[in-house]
């Protein structure tokens, strides 16, 4: 029995932690402090903050990932979710490992917007787009993350010419279209541009840049 134990103990599941990205919502965690034996499966359950009961994801039933999507569980945004999950090695099955409490609309990180650039001669034109979420409307097109916050494009230049990390932000609202002008003919310029969230005070990632020369 006390081997049983240890082994409960040395397999249960560590650092379980909700990821999310623009509402791609996953359960990630790691495996136990024994060097984890080939055979270890992994059981996923979630419920809604307050409910007294837990559900099991059935396709995380007995997985041997470290990671579980539970992007269609959690799509209440508002809603704080938990997850947990146990391990079973041996015919031995661990204790629950329980996740922090998981809100999707405060946690979830955003994604930098799609940028097309069109250029003129002494300008730039960009074409922005929000980050999708997972989630569809009727029709079956994806719903941008604009339905669901007040976002603002952060847009920035890097002039080739200085040094590379220096990025001039060029506009700062929530236009989709929007030129820069007065710009050098024969300069290669590059544009990246951020998703910015005022209520949340929180900026994306940058996105890929997009150079040309005008």
């Amino acid at each position: 029995v006390s081997e049983n134990r240890e082994l409960q103990h040395l397999i249960k599941p560590q650092k379980v932690e909700f990821r999310s990205l623009n509402f791609n919502n996953t359960l990630h965690w790691q495996p136990g402090r024994a060097r984890e034996a080939r055979d270890t499966l992994y059981f996923v359950q979630y419920k809604v903050y307050g409910q007294s009961t837990w559900q099991n994801k059935d396709a995380c039933w007995g997985i041997q990932n470290h990671v579980c999507d539970l992007t269609n569980e959690t799509s209440d945004i508002q809603e704080p979710y938990y997850g947990r999950v146990k391990a079973a090695s041996a015919g031995v099955y661990s204790d629950w490992s329980l996740s922090c409490r998981f809100t999707p609309w405060q946690e979830s990180v955003i994604g930098p917007p799609a940028v097309t650039v069109v250029h003129s001669n002494k300008s730039i034109i960009l074409k922005l787009q929000a980050p999708r979420s997972p989630y569809k409307r009727k029709r079956g097109s994806k719903i941008p993350m604009t339905n669901y916050y007040d976002l603002l494009y952060q847009v920035f230049i890097i002039n080739n010419l200085l040094d590379e990390q220096h990025r001039v932000l060029v506009y700062e609202g929530s236009d989709k279209v929007i030129k820069i002008e007065d710009l050098r003919p024969g300069v290669s310029y590059c544009i990246v541009a951020k998703t910015y969230v005022p209520m949340l005070d929180r900026s994306s990632a940058y996105s890929s840049r997009q150079c040309i020369v005008l």
